[in-house]
């Protein structure tokens, strides 16, 4: 074996491929026909878009796994280990299972130089092909039509809202996103679109090679009472549904696209009322809108784009606090700081920036701050030069009814659940 720890292989992967990002699906597949391209066995669910993704693939694994379904679901990227990227049966695969399967895509890639998340991509896939599934859900990592996923055919295809992000990679307007998203569908199947707008390139694709196409606000709607909210369409109507465990009139959104998405499918795979209401409670993702226990109350999203940043300002809308609101951020260089700014300008009092200078395609806090400077107006904005840092400065003066929010980045949150977590064992202090 090349490597023996988990970290071994995944420091490798790192630098195996010239560029981080290498969209394209002929080096993934070259290496996936040589490893016998296995069938997955199990009902295939793409999940596409660019925010809501994460949702609606927990809220599709805890709605199957409530009706007895044996289940697969790879999403990207992680928060803390590696592992949360592949589960079986909501448990995340161990370090034996990934060093051993990366060792089966390293002896069968020959000089084929696959990137880190394709390596990902192609254990996953192995790991499926091996369980006996009933379904897999599969989160697109980035775009769609070029993303690594895209190597399966998917049974029913689900894009979720779209927005202006990863510009560089996937074009610099909706439309030109949209059509990057849309290459998920496959001829003659179905795909739901669940977000707000749908693009005209989305319509066009699914029209050009004949995918059934179901749209929000379209081809069924959602009704939001008190307690309660109703899915109605031509086909599926589910009365008297228990809003999401998940926090947010976007999660009665992404769980409507996912019901919608299982009724395209229900032949295969039928779900009862009862595993529906179980699922849409159950269903949780670590990092969106999640708040921590305590005084003061901590809050942690990986809103990184400015539609993100919407939603996250709509919730902090929602939530009166008597206290101050502090922003705790911090972001990727290639991301859009001054539209997340805009976003969420007159929500905070005060705001902490971190430098994430030294990680891959980071910017440092005074780079970060020079752009929201401009939204923020005469909003105090403070540079950190860590996580560690700024939690501690918090809570060393924050009061009792204080809301922090921490956001902007996958690694922002994940460094501030190491850092909370150490804070509140005290084998760790």
């Amino acid at each position: 074996m090349r490597f023996r720890t988990l970290a071994a292989w995944l420091d490798w992967q790192a630098g195996l491929s010239p560029t981080a990002i290498a969209l394209g699906l002929e080096r993934v597949r070259t290496v996936w026909n040589r490893l016998g391209a296995p069938p997955l066995g199990g009902t295939v669910i793409t999940v596409a878009g660019t925010n809501g993704k994460g949702s609606s693939v927990a809220f599709a694994e805890a709605i199957l796994q409530a009706a007895g379904y044996r289940t697969g679901c790879y999403t990207s990227p992680h928060l803390i280990r590696y592992n949360e990227r592949i589960r079986v049966d909501q448990v995340v695969v161990d370090d034996a299972t990934l060093c051993a399967v990366f060792e089966r895509i390293d002896q069968s890639r020959g000089d084929v130089p696959l990137t880190y998340f394709e390596f990902g991509t192609l254990a996953a896939l192995c790991i499926f092909a091996e369980a006996e599934l009933d379904a897999v859900v599969l989160e697109v990592g980035l775009g769609g039509r070029l993303d690594a996923v895209n190597l399966i055919d998917p049974d029913v295809a689900l894009i979720t809202g779209i927005g202006l992000d990863h510009q560089d990679w996937l074009g610099s307007d909706l439309e030109a996103i949209g059509r990057e998203k849309a290459g998920i569908m496959r001829t003659g199947r179905p795909v739901v679109f669940s977000g707000r707008a749908i693009p005209a390139s989305v319509r066009a694709h699914a029209r050009q090679i004949n995918a059934g196409l179901l749209v929000a606000g379209e081809d069924y709607r959602i009704e939001v009472h008190a307690q309660a909210w109703d899915l109605l369409s031509n086909d599926l109507v589910r009365h008297a549904l228990p809003l999401p465990g998940m926090r947010g009139r976007i999660q009665v959104e992404n769980a409507a696209g996912v019901l919608m998405a299982l009724g395209c499918v229900a032949e295969r795979l039928p779900v009862d009322q009862r595993a529906v209401r179980a699922g849409l409670l159950s269903a949780r993702v670590a990092g969106r809108f999640e708040v921590r226990p305590g005084r003061p109350s901590w809050v942690l999203d990986v809103a990184h784009n400015p539609q993100a940043a919407e939603v996250l300002s709509d919730m902090l809308g929602d939530w009166f606090t008597p206290g101050r609101r502090i922003a705790v951020c911090g972001m990727l260089a290639d991301k859009d700081a001054a539209g997340v700014a805009r976003a969420l300008a007159g929500r905070f009092d005060i705001w902490y920036v971190l430098d994430l200078a030294g990680e891959s395609r980071g910017q440092s806090a005074e780079q970060l701050a020079g752009q929201l400077r401009p939204a923020l107006g005469d909003t105090p904005i403070e540079t950190m030069a860590s996580m560690e840092r700024a939690i501690s400065e918090i809570a060393a003066h924050a009061g009792r009814d204080d809301v922090v929010v921490i956001f902007g980045s996958f690694l922002t949150v994940g460094a501030a659940m190491q850092c909370l977590d150490a804070a509140s064992d005290p084998a760790k202090v």
